[in-house]
């Protein structure tokens, strides 16, 4: 009798099938806007930037390379505090989750769990940073901020095609940078980098803006450019997906906010407006005059680990464990991905599926 596979072991296969298929075929970025969370959150509520990389992987930390066959690529991103280094990349599944395997991948989490999840990964793989390397806690970042990302906070992609000769050309420069920290809050930080290397994929697209930001560069500023770009170049097919925060280690993240935003609707307005009403009044309607239109499509996939392929393949013709208006459990990395049915659900990956079950 033929041995039968369980529903969440055919969707790991199909993954890794996937995966092998479009890393040789084609290649994916993607623009991610992680939402604030905790204390320096509330100080600051814009939130921070990274952007994922399907066919650039790290050979370390600090130095990148094309991606062999089965790597899920990496996220590249600036950081501080991080050994005197201005970005560091981190492959996909520790960036997000602390482990090395999707399918060790926990669906709930505790404090003790993710600081022995981080504190393996560091000593695995972060040593070559360092071993002084700051771990960061309630003042300072460290290298904590690099991985498990996903249990401090929500996520948004936004994926875009690229190609070979943009991914040669991102890793050059990269490569051949100093790499000496630059980061600096106002006008050196985690959006600022992330303009700089979208630069390389749409030239003369992201720069600063006035209005509402005051001339600073935020997470939500360059995902709105992205978006207005990607309305004039539909070529570069351009979707949005949620990657959620796992449940039970931090309190659900915050929405990212621009600078007049988080001016005039959080504690800041108060005295804002009690030194001088004038000033709050004007911020209040710079915010109403250039506030950022919806960022977020309302049909957006959510993204469980069994479905992150999808980050990594090409246009409509991948086929993924959910389609674009189905909804993943957060949590379903504890037993088979939920998938919740739409009018427009794939026949063909159910087929597929139902072979195997």
């Amino acid at each position: 009798m033929p041995m039968r596979r369980s529903p969440r072991s055919t969707a790991f296969a199909l993954l890794a099938f996937i995966l092998l298929v479009s890393l040789r075929c084609s290649g994916q970025a993607a623009l991610l806007m992680e939402e604030p969370y905790g204390f320096f959150g509330t100080l600051n509520p814009t939130g921070h930037d990274a952007i994922y990389f399907a066919r650039i992987c790290a050979e370390t930390p600090v130095k990148l390379h094309r991606c062999a066959p089965g790597e899920m690529g990496s996220v590249i991103a600036r950081y501080s505090d991080i050994s005197g280094y201005d970005w560091v990349a981190i492959p996909l599944v520790p960036y997000l989750y602390s482990v090395e395997t999707l399918d060790a991948v926990p669906g709930r989490v505790d404090r003790s769990t993710v600081n022995r999840l981080r504190d393996e990964y560091h000593e695995a793989h972060l040593l070559s940073l360092g071993q002084d390397l700051r771990k960061g806690g309630f003042l300072h970042g460290g290298w904590s901020e690099l991985v498990g990302v996903s249990y401090e906070r929500r996520m948004y992609a936004y994926r875009f095609e690229t190609t070979e000769e943009q991914d040669d050309r991102l890793i050059a420069k990269m490569n051949a940078s100093a790499n000496h920290s630059n980061f600096e809050l106002l006008f050196n930080n985690c959006a600022d980098f992330s303009r700089s290397v979208l630069d390389v994929y749409f030239p003369r697209t992201f720069h600063r803006s006035i209005f509402p930001d005051a001339g600073m560069t935020t997470p939500k500023q360059i995902a709105s450019k992205l978006l207005d770009y990607a309305k004039k170049h539909p070529e570069i097919g351009l979707k949005v997906y949620e990657i959620p925060q796992v449940h039970g280690y931090r309190k659900p993240s915050r929405s990212n906010k621009s600078i007049s935003e988080a001016l005039i609707t959080t504690g800041y307005a108060v005295p804002i407006a009690i030194l001088n009403p004038y000033i709050a009044a004007g911020l209040f309607a710079n915010w109403l005059a250039h506030r950022h239109p919806a960022l977020i499509p309302k049909n957006h996939l959510l993204l469980a680990p069994e479905s992150l392929a999808v980050l990594t393949t090409s246009g409509e013709t991948a086929q993924n464990p959910v389609t674009a208006n189905a909804q993943v459990n957060s949590s379903a990395t504890s037993g088979p991905a939920e998938i919740h049915p739409s009018t427009t659900d794939n026949p063909t990956l159910k087929e597929i599926l139902a072979t195997h079950e």
